[in-house]
Protein backbone atom coordinates (compact mmCIF):
# COMPACT_ATOMS: atom_id res chain seq x y z
CA UNK A 1 0.00 0.00 0.00
CA UNK A 2 2.72 2.23 0.98
CA UNK A 3 4.80 1.42 -2.56
CA UNK A 4 1.56 2.12 -4.30
CA UNK A 5 1.38 5.83 -2.63
CA UNK A 6 4.58 6.52 -3.66
CA UNK A 7 4.29 5.80 -7.03
CA UNK A 8 1.23 7.58 -7.43
CA UNK A 9 2.71 10.84 -6.02
CA UNK A 10 5.54 10.39 -7.90
CA UNK A 11 3.40 9.75 -10.71
CA UNK A 12 1.20 13.53 -9.52
CA UNK A 13 5.01 15.50 -9.59
CA UNK A 14 6.43 14.26 -13.03
CA UNK A 15 2.58 15.24 -14.19
CA UNK A 16 2.70 18.82 -12.63
CA UNK A 17 6.29 19.37 -13.81
CA UNK A 18 5.25 18.61 -17.08
CA UNK A 19 2.08 21.11 -17.11
CA UNK A 20 4.50 23.66 -16.15
CA UNK A 21 3.87 26.21 -19.03
CA UNK A 22 6.06 28.69 -18.13
CA UNK A 23 8.27 30.24 -20.76
CA UNK A 24 11.43 32.01 -20.78
CA UNK A 25 14.05 33.81 -22.81
CA UNK A 26 16.55 32.03 -24.38
CA UNK A 27 20.42 32.85 -24.79
CA UNK A 28 21.41 34.77 -27.71
CA UNK A 29 20.60 38.08 -28.74
CA UNK A 30 17.41 39.56 -29.51
CA UNK A 31 16.32 42.87 -31.41
CA UNK A 32 14.03 45.12 -29.95
CA UNK A 33 11.89 47.50 -31.61
CA UNK A 34 9.66 50.58 -30.25
CA UNK A 35 6.58 51.39 -32.32
CA UNK A 36 7.15 55.33 -32.46
CA UNK A 37 5.30 58.05 -34.54
CA UNK A 38 5.72 58.50 -38.61
CA UNK A 39 5.45 54.47 -38.50
CA UNK A 40 9.12 54.53 -37.72
CA UNK A 41 10.73 52.31 -35.69
CA UNK A 42 13.35 52.69 -32.88
CA UNK A 43 15.33 49.77 -32.67
CA UNK A 44 18.38 48.47 -30.18
CA UNK A 45 19.89 45.14 -29.70
CA UNK A 46 20.39 43.26 -26.24
CA UNK A 47 22.12 39.79 -25.44
CA UNK A 48 20.61 37.15 -22.86
CA UNK A 49 23.02 35.55 -20.79
CA UNK A 50 20.82 33.96 -18.51
CA UNK A 51 17.06 33.71 -18.17
CA UNK A 52 17.20 36.28 -15.54
CA UNK A 53 20.31 38.73 -16.89
CA UNK A 54 20.60 40.46 -20.40
CA UNK A 55 22.64 43.41 -21.55
CA UNK A 56 21.63 45.78 -23.89
CA UNK A 57 24.00 47.66 -26.06
CA UNK A 58 24.62 51.48 -27.31
CA UNK A 59 27.71 51.82 -29.15
CA UNK A 60 30.46 51.03 -26.32
CA UNK A 61 27.53 51.01 -24.01
CA UNK A 62 26.73 47.83 -21.80
CA UNK A 63 23.80 48.46 -19.72
CA UNK A 64 23.14 44.99 -17.14
CA UNK A 65 19.57 44.09 -16.55
CA UNK A 66 18.96 41.44 -13.54
CA UNK A 67 15.45 41.89 -12.67
CA UNK A 68 13.74 39.85 -14.93
CA UNK A 69 10.13 37.87 -14.00
CA UNK A 70 8.30 35.10 -15.47
CA UNK A 71 4.08 34.56 -15.27
CA UNK A 72 3.42 31.82 -17.17
CA UNK A 73 3.55 33.10 -21.30
CA UNK A 74 4.41 36.44 -19.56
CA UNK A 75 7.47 38.46 -18.84
CA UNK A 76 8.58 41.37 -17.42
CA UNK A 77 11.79 43.23 -17.39
CA UNK A 78 12.59 45.85 -14.83
CA UNK A 79 15.11 48.54 -15.71
CA UNK A 80 18.42 49.29 -13.62
CA UNK A 81 17.76 52.22 -11.54
CA UNK A 82 14.91 53.73 -13.14
CA UNK A 83 11.21 53.30 -12.35
CA UNK A 84 10.75 51.77 -16.33
CA UNK A 85 9.51 48.34 -17.42
CA UNK A 86 8.67 45.83 -20.05
CA UNK A 87 5.19 44.10 -19.77
CA UNK A 88 5.55 41.16 -22.50
CA UNK A 89 3.67 37.54 -23.94
CA UNK A 90 5.80 35.37 -25.60
CA UNK A 91 4.81 33.87 -28.72
CA UNK A 92 7.56 31.53 -29.66
CA UNK A 93 11.06 32.76 -28.92
CA UNK A 94 10.29 36.73 -29.91
CA UNK A 95 7.95 38.35 -27.15
CA UNK A 96 6.11 41.63 -27.55
CA UNK A 97 3.98 44.33 -25.54
CA UNK A 98 4.56 47.75 -23.74
CA UNK A 99 7.20 49.54 -22.09
CA UNK A 100 5.79 51.21 -19.27
CA UNK A 101 7.91 54.43 -17.97
CA UNK A 102 6.30 55.08 -14.71
CA UNK A 103 7.45 57.99 -13.25
CA UNK A 104 6.76 60.07 -16.62
CA UNK A 105 3.47 57.79 -17.28
CA UNK A 106 4.26 56.94 -20.60
CA UNK A 107 3.49 53.88 -22.70
CA UNK A 108 5.03 52.32 -26.07
CA UNK A 109 4.07 49.36 -28.21
CA UNK A 110 7.62 47.01 -28.34
CA UNK A 111 8.43 43.66 -30.25
CA UNK A 112 11.69 41.81 -29.61
CA UNK A 113 12.80 39.36 -32.14
CA UNK A 114 15.16 36.49 -31.36
CA UNK A 115 18.76 35.54 -32.92
CA UNK A 116 18.39 39.21 -34.81
CA UNK A 117 21.63 41.09 -33.93
CA UNK A 118 21.43 43.90 -36.78
CA UNK A 119 20.37 47.60 -35.41
CA UNK A 120 19.49 49.01 -38.60
CA UNK A 121 19.47 46.68 -41.85
CA UNK A 122 20.81 49.12 -45.07
CA UNK A 123 18.95 49.05 -48.21
CA UNK A 124 21.93 50.94 -49.78
CA UNK A 125 25.67 51.52 -49.13
CA UNK A 126 26.58 54.84 -47.69
CA UNK A 127 26.77 57.75 -50.53
CA UNK A 128 28.07 59.76 -47.44
CA UNK A 129 30.40 59.98 -44.49
CA UNK A 130 29.25 61.90 -41.69
CA UNK A 131 32.85 61.78 -39.32
CA UNK A 132 33.77 65.01 -37.47
CA UNK A 133 31.84 67.54 -35.82
CA UNK A 134 28.59 68.84 -36.83
CA UNK A 135 26.67 72.67 -35.88
CA UNK A 136 23.44 71.71 -35.01
CA UNK A 137 20.30 73.64 -34.58
CA UNK A 138 17.32 71.96 -32.56
CA UNK A 139 13.49 73.56 -33.37
CA UNK A 140 15.02 76.47 -35.59
CA UNK A 141 13.00 79.06 -35.80
CA UNK A 142 10.48 77.92 -32.46
CA UNK A 143 10.59 79.17 -29.36
CA UNK A 144 11.92 76.07 -28.04
CA UNK A 145 14.97 76.29 -30.45
CA UNK A 146 18.19 75.13 -28.72
CA UNK A 147 21.87 74.16 -29.99
CA UNK A 148 24.01 71.63 -30.03
CA UNK A 149 27.33 69.69 -31.27
CA UNK A 150 27.03 66.63 -33.18
CA UNK A 151 30.27 64.35 -32.97
CA UNK A 152 30.42 60.96 -35.12
CA UNK A 153 32.34 58.46 -36.51
CA UNK A 154 31.61 56.39 -39.37
CA UNK A 155 33.06 52.78 -40.77
CA UNK A 156 32.05 51.96 -43.46
CA UNK A 157 28.22 52.27 -43.10
CA UNK A 158 28.10 51.72 -39.64
CA UNK A 159 27.76 54.83 -37.51
CA UNK A 160 28.53 56.08 -33.83
CA UNK A 161 28.32 59.21 -31.74
CA UNK A 162 26.00 61.82 -29.68
CA UNK A 163 24.83 65.54 -30.07
CA UNK A 164 26.34 67.05 -27.05
CA UNK A 165 24.17 70.55 -26.07
CA UNK A 166 24.83 72.78 -23.41
CA UNK A 167 23.56 71.11 -21.08
CA UNK A 168 24.33 67.51 -21.43
CA UNK A 169 23.97 65.09 -24.71
CA UNK A 170 22.01 62.71 -26.28
CA UNK A 171 23.65 59.31 -24.79
CA UNK A 172 25.43 56.61 -26.94
CA UNK A 173 24.18 56.69 -30.29
CA UNK A 174 24.20 53.94 -32.97
CA UNK A 175 23.01 53.77 -36.22
CA UNK A 176 24.34 53.42 -39.87
CA UNK A 177 24.41 55.63 -42.88
CA UNK A 178 21.73 54.23 -45.43
CA UNK A 179 22.08 55.65 -48.97
CA UNK A 180 21.62 59.34 -48.06
CA UNK A 181 19.59 58.60 -44.48
CA UNK A 182 21.42 58.74 -41.68
CA UNK A 183 19.72 56.94 -38.74
CA UNK A 184 20.75 56.40 -35.28
CA UNK A 185 18.87 55.11 -31.52
CA UNK A 186 19.70 54.61 -28.32
CA UNK A 187 17.82 53.49 -25.55
CA UNK A 188 19.71 53.60 -21.71
CA UNK A 189 16.61 52.35 -19.32
CA UNK A 190 15.15 55.69 -19.25
CA UNK A 191 15.46 57.12 -22.66
CA UNK A 192 14.58 55.93 -25.93
CA UNK A 193 15.76 57.89 -28.75
CA UNK A 194 16.08 58.36 -32.53
CA UNK A 195 17.57 60.55 -35.10
CA UNK A 196 16.35 60.02 -38.78
CA UNK A 197 17.92 62.56 -41.22
CA UNK A 198 18.77 63.56 -44.90
CA UNK A 199 22.52 64.14 -45.38
CA UNK A 200 25.26 64.89 -48.01
CA UNK A 201 28.81 65.78 -47.24
CA UNK A 202 28.13 69.24 -45.61
CA UNK A 203 24.50 68.98 -44.39
CA UNK A 204 21.86 66.99 -42.62
CA UNK A 205 18.31 68.11 -41.63
CA UNK A 206 16.08 65.64 -40.12
CA UNK A 207 13.82 64.66 -36.92
CA UNK A 208 14.64 63.79 -33.42
CA UNK A 209 12.59 61.51 -31.64
CA UNK A 210 11.70 60.59 -28.25
CA UNK A 211 10.19 57.54 -27.39
CA UNK A 212 6.03 57.89 -29.36
CA UNK A 213 4.97 61.08 -27.68
CA UNK A 214 7.57 63.82 -28.91
CA UNK A 215 9.66 64.89 -31.88
CA UNK A 216 10.91 67.97 -33.24
CA UNK A 217 13.10 68.83 -36.35
CA UNK A 218 16.71 69.57 -36.95
CA UNK A 219 19.12 70.69 -39.31
CA UNK A 220 23.14 70.25 -38.87
CA UNK A 221 26.00 71.63 -40.98
CA UNK A 222 29.65 70.13 -40.88
CA UNK A 223 32.15 72.77 -39.23
CA UNK A 224 35.18 70.71 -37.43
CA UNK A 225 36.21 74.08 -35.67
CA UNK A 226 32.54 74.53 -33.97
CA UNK A 227 32.22 75.06 -29.72
CA UNK A 228 29.68 75.57 -27.50
CA UNK A 229 29.40 78.03 -25.18
CA UNK A 230 31.07 77.25 -21.61
CA UNK A 231 28.41 76.02 -19.48
CA UNK A 232 30.11 77.05 -16.17
CA UNK A 233 28.49 80.24 -16.50
CA UNK A 234 24.75 79.50 -17.03
CA UNK A 235 23.80 79.52 -13.05
CA UNK A 236 25.60 81.80 -10.98
CA UNK A 237 24.78 83.33 -7.30
CA UNK A 238 23.02 86.70 -7.45
CA UNK A 239 24.30 89.83 -6.26
CA UNK A 240 25.02 89.69 -2.41
CA UNK A 241 25.21 86.06 -2.11
CA UNK A 242 28.60 84.43 -1.54
CA UNK A 243 27.33 80.99 -0.14
CA UNK A 244 24.39 78.66 -0.44
CA UNK A 245 21.97 77.80 2.21
CA UNK A 246 19.52 74.97 2.44
CA UNK A 247 17.76 72.10 4.59
CA UNK A 248 16.28 68.97 3.49
CA UNK A 249 15.41 65.67 4.76
CA UNK A 250 17.46 62.46 4.26
CA UNK A 251 15.53 58.66 3.94
CA UNK A 252 15.54 58.93 8.32
CA UNK A 253 13.33 62.48 8.01
CA UNK A 254 16.70 64.00 9.40
CA UNK A 255 17.01 67.26 8.11
CA UNK A 256 20.43 67.92 6.99
CA UNK A 257 22.22 71.17 5.72
CA UNK A 258 25.08 73.06 5.19
CA UNK A 259 26.11 74.00 8.62
CA UNK A 260 26.12 70.03 9.78
CA UNK A 261 29.05 69.44 11.48
CA UNK A 262 29.43 66.98 8.76
CA UNK A 263 30.12 69.69 6.46
CA UNK A 264 32.52 72.20 8.52
CA UNK A 265 36.11 72.98 6.77
CA UNK A 266 35.09 70.65 4.20
CA UNK A 267 35.08 70.90 0.64
CA UNK A 268 31.57 70.51 -0.81
CA UNK A 269 29.93 69.11 -3.84
CA UNK A 270 26.02 70.37 -3.83
CA UNK A 271 24.77 68.06 -6.88
CA UNK A 272 21.02 69.06 -7.97
CA UNK A 273 19.76 66.01 -9.41
CA UNK A 274 16.83 63.36 -10.08
CA UNK A 275 16.84 59.49 -9.86
CA UNK A 276 15.19 59.75 -13.08
CA UNK A 277 18.11 61.44 -15.60
CA UNK A 278 20.28 59.61 -16.83
CA UNK A 279 23.26 61.95 -17.15
CA UNK A 280 22.69 62.25 -13.48
CA UNK A 281 23.06 59.10 -13.50
CA UNK A 282 26.32 59.50 -14.81
CA UNK A 283 27.06 62.23 -13.10
CA UNK A 284 26.30 60.42 -9.21
CA UNK A 285 28.33 57.40 -10.85
CA UNK A 286 31.68 59.78 -11.19
CA UNK A 287 31.08 61.73 -7.81
CA UNK A 288 30.95 58.54 -5.91
CA UNK A 289 34.01 56.90 -7.35
CA UNK A 290 35.73 60.37 -6.60
CA UNK A 291 34.36 61.32 -2.79
CA UNK A 292 35.26 57.47 -1.86
CA UNK A 293 38.58 58.02 -3.00
CA UNK A 294 38.84 61.74 -1.95
CA UNK A 295 36.60 61.83 1.26
CA UNK A 296 39.28 61.21 4.02
CA UNK A 297 40.95 64.05 2.49
CA UNK A 298 38.16 66.45 3.29
CA UNK A 299 35.57 65.85 0.33
CA UNK A 300 32.03 65.63 0.97
CA UNK A 301 29.20 65.27 -1.55
CA UNK A 302 25.56 65.61 -1.08
CA UNK A 303 22.96 65.46 -3.51
CA UNK A 304 19.33 67.48 -3.25
CA UNK A 305 17.05 65.44 -5.92
CA UNK A 306 13.91 66.59 -7.29
CA UNK A 307 11.57 63.85 -8.11
CA UNK A 308 8.41 63.37 -9.67
CA UNK A 309 6.85 60.95 -7.41
CA UNK A 310 3.53 62.09 -5.57
CA UNK A 311 4.62 61.45 -2.11
CA UNK A 312 8.13 61.47 0.07
CA UNK A 313 7.62 57.27 0.41
CA UNK A 314 7.56 56.87 -2.69
CA UNK A 315 10.48 59.36 -3.97
CA UNK A 316 12.58 57.47 -1.19
CA UNK A 317 12.29 53.75 -2.70
CA UNK A 318 13.65 55.81 -6.06
CA UNK A 319 16.32 57.73 -3.93
CA UNK A 320 17.25 53.46 -2.08
CA UNK A 321 17.15 52.21 -5.62
CA UNK A 322 19.94 54.23 -6.79
CA UNK A 323 21.91 54.17 -3.90
CA UNK A 324 22.06 50.76 -3.45
CA UNK A 325 22.55 49.99 -7.74
CA UNK A 326 25.44 52.31 -8.14
CA UNK A 327 26.89 52.43 -4.26
CA UNK A 328 26.16 55.92 -3.46
CA UNK A 329 27.51 57.09 0.34
CA UNK A 330 27.22 60.50 0.48
CA UNK A 331 23.84 61.69 1.48
CA UNK A 332 20.95 61.88 -1.37
CA UNK A 333 18.15 64.64 0.02
CA UNK A 334 14.83 65.05 -0.76
CA UNK A 335 14.82 68.80 -2.03
CA UNK A 336 11.09 68.16 -3.94
CA UNK A 337 8.48 65.64 -5.19
CA UNK A 338 5.55 65.74 -7.43
CA UNK A 339 7.17 68.17 -9.68
CA UNK A 340 10.34 68.33 -11.82
CA UNK A 341 9.89 71.98 -11.96
CA UNK A 342 13.03 73.84 -12.24
CA UNK A 343 11.94 77.20 -11.26
CA UNK A 344 10.08 75.83 -8.05
CA UNK A 345 13.18 73.96 -7.53
CA UNK A 346 15.06 77.37 -7.80
CA UNK A 347 12.37 78.73 -4.87
CA UNK A 348 14.53 76.67 -2.83
CA UNK A 349 17.21 77.95 -3.40
CA UNK A 350 17.23 81.58 -3.50
CA UNK A 351 21.09 82.06 -4.06
CA UNK A 352 20.98 81.02 -7.37
CA UNK A 353 19.94 83.32 -10.41
CA UNK A 354 18.32 79.81 -11.88
CA UNK A 355 18.70 76.10 -12.66
CA UNK A 356 18.05 75.25 -16.02
CA UNK A 357 19.35 71.49 -16.00
CA UNK A 358 19.29 68.60 -14.04
CA UNK A 359 22.49 67.89 -12.49
CA UNK A 360 23.88 71.17 -11.79
CA UNK A 361 26.82 71.24 -9.92
CA UNK A 362 27.61 73.84 -7.07
CA UNK A 363 31.62 73.94 -6.05
CA UNK A 364 31.62 75.12 -2.51
CA UNK A 365 35.65 75.39 -0.79
CA UNK A 366 36.64 74.86 2.99
CA UNK A 367 35.18 78.59 3.79
CA UNK A 368 31.41 77.68 2.88
CA UNK A 369 31.92 80.18 -0.57
CA UNK A 370 30.66 79.12 -3.68
CA UNK A 371 33.80 78.44 -6.02
CA UNK A 372 31.80 77.40 -9.47
CA UNK A 373 28.23 76.12 -10.67
CA UNK A 374 29.01 73.79 -13.09
CA UNK A 375 25.47 73.53 -15.41
CA UNK A 376 24.17 69.73 -17.08
CA UNK A 377 27.05 66.87 -17.37
CA UNK A 378 28.81 65.45 -20.28
CA UNK A 379 28.49 61.57 -19.96
CA UNK A 380 30.64 58.85 -21.48
CA UNK A 381 29.45 59.10 -24.45
CA UNK A 382 30.62 62.23 -25.07
CA UNK A 383 34.48 60.77 -25.34
CA UNK A 384 37.04 63.36 -25.55
CA UNK A 385 34.61 66.12 -23.40
CA UNK A 386 33.73 63.32 -20.22
CA UNK A 387 37.28 62.86 -20.56
CA UNK A 388 38.63 66.51 -20.11
CA UNK A 389 35.52 67.52 -17.91
CA UNK A 390 37.00 64.46 -15.29
CA UNK A 391 41.11 65.69 -15.88
CA UNK A 392 39.72 69.63 -14.99
CA UNK A 393 36.96 68.34 -12.17
CA UNK A 394 40.36 66.63 -11.04
CA UNK A 395 42.37 70.15 -10.58
CA UNK A 396 40.00 72.17 -9.44
CA UNK A 397 38.66 70.33 -6.45
CA UNK A 398 42.45 69.37 -6.01
CA UNK A 399 42.95 72.63 -5.60
CA UNK A 400 40.02 73.46 -3.23
CA UNK A 401 41.18 70.86 -0.98
CA UNK A 402 44.97 71.64 -0.11
CA UNK A 403 43.59 75.63 -0.11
Amino acid sequence: MRYLSLLLLAVILVSCKGEDTRKTLKKGTYRMVFEIQDNEELPFIFEVTSDSTLTIFNADERVDVDEIRYVNDSIYIKAPVFQSYFAGVFEGENFSGQYINKTRNRIVPFAATYDKDIRFSPEAAAAFDVSGVWEVVFSKGEKDEYIAKGIFEQDGQHVTGTFRTTTGDYRYLEGIVDGSTLRLSTYDGAHAFLFKANVNNSTMAGQFYSGNHWKEPFIAKKNQDYKLPEIDELTFLKDGYESLDFSFPDENGKMVSLSDDRFKDKVVLVQIMGTWCPNCLDSSKFYTEFHNKNKENGFEVVALTVEFKKNPEAAFENIERLRERIGMTYPILLAQYGSGSKSKMQDKLPALNHIISYPTSIFIDRTGKVRKIHTGFNGPGTGEKYTSYKAEFERFVGELLVN
